[in-house]
């Protein structure tokens, strides 16, 4: 699960009535080779990868994390709001910490609770009725049980047989078993070698549905490329025809909820939020209705937006993150209308949408979103048609092909990226509809390379930003032959006066460009799902000349389950 977190990892299993604990810093390749994780014994076991929230990048800050008489171990996501007030409880009692995490006070809570019960259920019950925060942990046991609870973090029980597995995400077994069942908030089971049982977080026992996963979406292999991030680019071609031409049904209800409502948000986080963008811009354009896009992390700031009658349409590539999440809970609480646009939809976000539209793109497992995100723009475009009956007819084939056409010529990009190897800032310029692409390019850049990118609107230029321009700085500038063409000229001729170098994306040459990346012609409001993907590959290109991996940004994971 490397792609949800990569600072460390541990592993603990239970073999002959003792849990063994083994953990250090660093990817699993990294740590399996200096810890021999492989060779761990046991039927029973768990393990984890973090990405920090509380303490440092360390190993006794790794999960998992042992009771104080090693009596039980827990792997935990989330966040333990009233972990300090738990913790000095619990150390007043004789509980010894080991980390600084919040994580590790489940596992003493949990031995306190055993020591007073020696049940795992009510164990189970009555420290879950002292947490507070979003969690999902699985716990351990001597006595060979398994438990594990949710609360507001993905969960998932996957059923192979006579073996059950726990995860986050379905990736984590969907080799062993497409048989799962999904946990809501609120519950737990309980597993033993015999059975498992499920109960809500009243003791009540319940019976969770089982379901059947879509096996063939999720290949995860790299293949022949080095790294995943650069394999989901070049599936690009493939994936905006599925995001394009299907899922129809869903895809059709969400667009009658847009339509008929009067009141319409998008909200998304980082590269979803670009996408959110761009949607709100076709609808306003071809349907001249009012959009608005709202960050997920700021919905709960401005819920006075969202009442009944309203619609909130959530972006999200995973549908796990906790601001889009807590943005969907935000606005049903105010009576607005949820829908999603989602690439799981077994997802939290789609099982709290009224309804919800598939990306059907497949597991992404770089970092960084690439084929996600013109998928996004293709179900936007889709929908939008929808809407307006048609009024932009999208040929998705001929985007295709368009992006077919970009990606065979990568070797001139890749020579691009070789003279921004040492350059300090970019800057990405774009107007119109080109100006969320713009914030989306330099996203790319700044999470692939580490190197400073910044999004500029192309008329904000001498308001400001020009004042950064110089010998020396990149300039990227979004430039089809549209409606904006003339006008991002004469940014451009504004920055080269002041020694700025530009990297012109267009469909036309211009000697105005120190580089020219040329993208197809094509109806010029398809353009943003083109210009997107020379953006990718720059990033790309240019991490791996800085020695930089792409697939796993430092500080950065795929999906953020923490607020």
């Amino acid at each position: 699960m490397e792609y949800r977190g990569y600072d460390s990892v541990g592993v603990a299993t239970l073999y002959q009535n003792d849990i063994e604990t083994r953990k250090g810093v660093g990817k699993v390749a990294e740590v399996n080779e200096q810890l021999l994780l492989e060779t761990m014994q046991g039927k029973m076991g768990i393990g984890h990868t973090r990405w920090a929230t509380h303490g440092g990048v360390d190993a006794a800050n790794a999960h998992p994390h042992s009771s104080t008489s090693n009596d039980i171990a827990i792997v935990h996501n989330g966040i333990i709001d009233n972990y300090q007030s738990l913790r000095q409880e619990l150390m007043e009692e004789g509980f010894t910490f080991k980390s600084q995490t919040d994580s590790e006070v489940i596992s003493n809570l949990l031995q306190k609770r055993w020591d007073e019960t020696g049940d795992v259920k009510e164990s189970m019950l009555k420290t879950v009725s002292e947490l507070s925060g979003n969690y999902a942990f699985i716990a351990l046991f001597r006595n060979g049980t398994i438990a594990a609870a949710r609360y507001r973090e993905p969960l998932i029980l996957g059923l192979g047989g006579t073996s059950y597995f726990l995860s986050s995400d379905v990736l984590g077994f969907i080799d062993y078993t497409d048989d799962a069942i999904f946990l809501e908030d609120g519950e737990f089971v309980v597993i033993t070698s015999s059975n498992s049982d499920f109960f809500n977080f009243e003791g009540a026992s319940i019976h969770p549905r089982k379901t059947k996963i879509a096996h063939e979406l999720f290949e995860v292999k790299k293949g022949e490329f080095s790294h995943f991030t650069l394999k989901e680019i070049f599936e690009q071609p493939s994936t905006i025809l599925r995001a394009g031409n299907g899922d129809l049904q869903n895809a059709a209800s969400v667009a009658k909820r847009i339509g008929e409502s009067q009141n319409i948000y998008f909200t998304g986080s980082g590269t979803s939020y670009h996408s959110a963008m761009i949607g709100c811009y076709l609808l306003s354009k071809f349907a001249q209705i009012r959009v608005e896009p709202i960050i997920s992390s700021e919905v709960g700031f401005i819920p006075h937006f969202l009442n009944k009658g309203s619609v909130l349409v959530a972006i999200s590539q995973s549908g796990e993150s906790a601001d889009i999440l807590n943005a969907a809970s935000v606005a049903k609480r105010n009576g607005a209308e949820v829908v999603s646009i989602v690439n799981s939809m077994t997802s939290s976000l789609a099982r709290e949408s009224a309804v919800a539209t598939s990306l059907n793109c497949g597991p992404e497992i770089g970092v960084a979103a690439t084929k996600s995100f013109t998928s996004q723009l293709a179900v936007l475009y889709k929908l939008t048609d929808m809407i307006c009956g048609g009024a932009i007819e999208p040929d998705f084939m001929q985007l295709s092909q368009a992006i077919s056409k970009i990606l065979s010529g990568s070797s001139r990009i890749r020579q691009i990226a070789e003279e921004f190897r040492y350059v300090s800032d970019i800057y990405v310029l774009g107007r119109g509809i080109h100006f969320p692409i713009a914030l989306e390019g330099s996203l790319k850049i700044k999470e692939l390379t580490y190197i400073h990118a910044e999004g500029l609107a192309g008329g904000e230029l001498k308001h400001g930003p020009l004042a950064l321009m110089h010998e020396g700085v990149a300039v990227i500038m979004i430039n089809p032959d549209d409606s904006t063409y003339r006008d991002t000229l004469a940014g451009a001729h504004e920055i080269k006066a002041r020694g700025g170098k530009i990297i012109g994306i267009s469909n036309k040459l211009n000697e105005i460009y120190d580089r020219w990346i040329q993208i197809p012609s094509i109806n010029e409001m398809l353009f943003p799902i083109v210009e997107c993907v020379p953006l990718q590959l720059l990033a790309y290109y240019t991490a791996v000349e800085r020695n930089a991996n792409p697939d796993y940004p430092r500080n950065l994971a795929k999906c953020v389950t923490v607020k």
